[in-house]
């Protein structure tokens, strides 16, 4: 199979249990699942972004994938691979706004639920009965210790961090081809390890993800989006519009189930209304409010000089105190005009 990817290029797969997971269906659900949550579309009406999306062409089956082709490119083993391939399956219908349905203000903070659902998800799929035919064991694959280039935690670089800076940035065309090729000619593995080649390469890099988090990964319109989507499907569970095995199919499964129903809810009219910026908003600061928090991500990448692995931060102290400045949780308190 030849894959053609919008960051990568082309790749062969041969493998024929990447291919029968390629197949599978919880792989194929997640071309329905927009990336950002419910961003492209938020991100075009708030005037963002200038272009028309197609939220469709930024989904979860490409990150997906993408995540198994760079860790195929750099020689990560196989077994590797196909963890970076499954690593986003259970998300629900529009992401990470499934934290501000069904999961707490800690996983608003971290935007975890998807993480901590994934073994049950996985137990009955197709994806459990292709690892076992291939005798992959379940806990091994799903166990991210096993695999320090396809998962690391924030502020180092894995492969999982690394597809979705670059295939971002690229589709909101915060870097070009030519500097996406750039990051990627100027990477590298060692121990385990992802490191750039050079300082200047891991400092811009550090820099578009730092560009990545402030526009668009905590913003505060992402951070709109996600209460809006949210408060949405949560209203649509209370009245039993869906259930909540419906979160688990497309976006737009989704919506279209609860569309019928936006002529004969004032609420949902309203929520509908929120969700798609047809309202204005402040964010207040006010103590007495009910805060809203969103996941703040910076990296620190290791970069090589002269034979020895350094961290950004170790040469550039400013990098050191934004990173100390970015690592905790955007705080906002959302007041809706009436």
């Amino acid at each position: 199979m030849i894959y053609q990817d919008s960051v990568y290029g082309k790749t062969e797969i041969k493998e024929q249990i990447a291919l029968d997971l390629i197949k599978s269906p919880e792989l194929k659900r997640l071309k329905g699942i927009n990336q950002i949550g419910y961003g492209d579309l938020y991100y075009e009406l708030s005037g963002l972004s200038d272009f028309a999306f197609d939220p469709l062409k930024h989904n979860r089956f490409e990150h997906s994938v993408g995540v198994y082709v760079l860790l195929k490119n750099f020689g990560a083993p196989l077994s590797e691979q196909i963890a970076g391939l499954i690593h986003d399956i259970s998300h629900s219908c529009f992401s990470h706004c499934i934290d501000f349905v069904l999961g707490s203000k800690e996983s608003q903070k971290t935007q975890s639920h998807q993480d901590n659902l994934m073994p049950e998800f996985i137990e009955n799929s197709e994806v459990a009965k292709i690892l076992k035919k291939n005798k992959i064991d379940l806990d091994y694959i799903l166990d991210d210790q096993n695999f320090p280039l396809k998962e690391t935690s924030l502020p180092d670089l894995c492969a999982d961090r690394i597809d979705y800076s670059l295939r971002d940035a690229f589709f909101y065309e915060v870097a070009d081809k030519n500097q996406i090729n750039y990051f990627l000619e100027n990477l590298q593995t060692k121990n385990n390890q992802w490191v750039f080649k050079t300082f200047k390469s891991a400092k811009e890099f550090a820099q578009i993800f730092f560009h990545m988090n402030q526009l668009y990964y905590s913003s505060l319109p992402t951070a709109v989006m996600f209460k809006t989507v949210g408060d949405y499907l949560k209203h649509a569970l209370l009245k039993k519009y869906i259930k909540k095995a419906d979160l688990y199919k497309t976006d737009q499964q989704v919506l279209k189930k609860i569309n019928p129903y936006l002529n004969q809810d004032e609420k949902l009219k309203l929520l509908n209304d929120r969700m798609n910026n047809k309202i204005k908003f402040t964010n207040n600061f006010e103590k007495d409010d009910n805060p809203l928090f969103c996941k703040s991500r910076v990296v620190d990448p290791l970069y090589e000089d002269r034979g020895e692995i350094k961290r950004l931060s170790d040469t550039d102290k400013k990098w050191e105190a934004l990173v100390m400045g970015n690592t905790k949780p955007k705080e906002y308190f959302i007041k809706f005009a009436k």
